[in-house]
């Protein structure tokens, strides 16, 4: 790897070239901890808009908040038809979610934290929940605590759904870097039928895993610390 092709890699602001079909051909570590929470299609066409109208590169300045990230300006390059390029440069106010804390951590079986939530939330109402779970997801490492109380909060903004589905899976092609090794990514995602309020899940910035909501949908994606 040449320097500018590591220092590149080591840059705090995304960096993703696409080819004319939308495939990525490159993304940097920051890009890749943000594509595990943003679908790819999504940025494809955040650069698309972006695009210089001839070949050569432009600058534009935004206000662009996606998920919990929020984004000041961002550049695309395109010298011929085959390939584009962006980047995206984060404001100061984002949160440094790739420092999650792996330090206290134990190996745990995943299906049966999730169960036991279900369980206990089956007591309180009549929902009908569905589970997908992969089954080839070995017990891994996490911390089970906050992961057991965030979904708890879930569940309980869930509370006037007729149906919740949960699914585990583990997301393939993409993972995360910390502390300088990669990781593969295994998301928990949790959707009800009815939109509701999720304002009120929340968990503290130095948890093991990287939760995001939306109106009906909750994620949770955990490191596969094996």
């Amino acid at each position: 790897m040449s320097f500018f092709e590591e220092w590149v890699e080591l840059d705090l602001n995304p960096v993703i070239s696409f080819s004319s079909n939308a495939k990525i051909t490159y993304s940097n570590s920051e890009a890749q901890f943000l594509l595990s929470r943003i679908k790819q299609k999504e940025l494809f066409e955040l650069a698309l808009k972006h695009a210089p109208k001839s070949f050569g590169a432009e600058t534009s300045y935004i206000d662009l908040t996606i998920k919990n990230y929020t984004f000041y300006a961002i550049t695309v390059k395109y010298e011929n038809e085959d390939e584009i390029h962006m980047k995206l440069y984060k404001s100061a106010m984002v949160k440094k979610e790739s420092k999650l804390n792996i330090q206290n951590v134990n190996n745990t079986n995943i299906f049966t934290l999730l169960d036991l939530a279900i369980s206990s939330n089956k007591i309180k109402n009549d929902i009908n929940y569905i589970k997908n779970y992969d089954p080839s997801i070995p017990d891994f490492k996490l911390d089970a605590s906050s992961f057991i109380k965030t979904l708890g909060q879930i569940f309980e903004a869930f509370s006037n759904a007729s149906t919740i589905n949960c699914s585990i899976m583990l997301k393939i092609g993409e993972y995360i870097r910390i502390e300088g090794k990669k990781y593969s990514l295994i998301t928990v995602e949790i959707t009800s039928d009815k939109t509701s309020n999720l304002s009120s899940v929340q968990h503290r910035d130095d948890t093991s895993f990287i939760l995001s909501c939306e109106d009906n949908k909750a994620t949770i994606d955990l490191p596969l610390l094996i």
